[in-house]
């Protein structure tokens, strides 16, 4: 399998959503606060909070095998989500630059 790490636009984001939108094996993963998704997701995504002390019990427990949409409001929670799922050993991440309001 090839691996990678992508740093993609929302643009970018929002068309892969709608492209995997039946897929299975394609998770958007947002890692803002359940407060925040007030404010409007892409796609439908699954919430794991950063700020939440399980994080990464949360996140390592993941399909690695899966591609990740990762995405946060600016961009700084979902590079440092992004960076740890890279760590664990996650192959296939896309990671929305300048988050949600980018």
């Amino acid at each position: 399998m090839q691996e990678f790490y992508e740093h993609i636009t929302l643009e970018e984001a929002s068309k892969l959503a709608l492209e995997n939108k039946d897929n299975k094996d394609f998770i958007i993963l947002d890692v803002r606060t359940p407060q925040e998704l007030m404010g409007g997701v892409i796609g439908e995504p699954v919430n794991i909070d950063i700020y939440d002390s399980e994080f990464a019990a949360k996140i390592g427990a993941l399909d690695k095998e899966k591609t990740y949409l990762v995405y946060c409001r600016s961009g700084n929670r979902s590079k440092a989500a992004a960076g740890l799922m890279k760590q664990l050993g996650f192959k296939k991440i896309y990671e929305v630059d300048r988050g949600i309001m980018g």
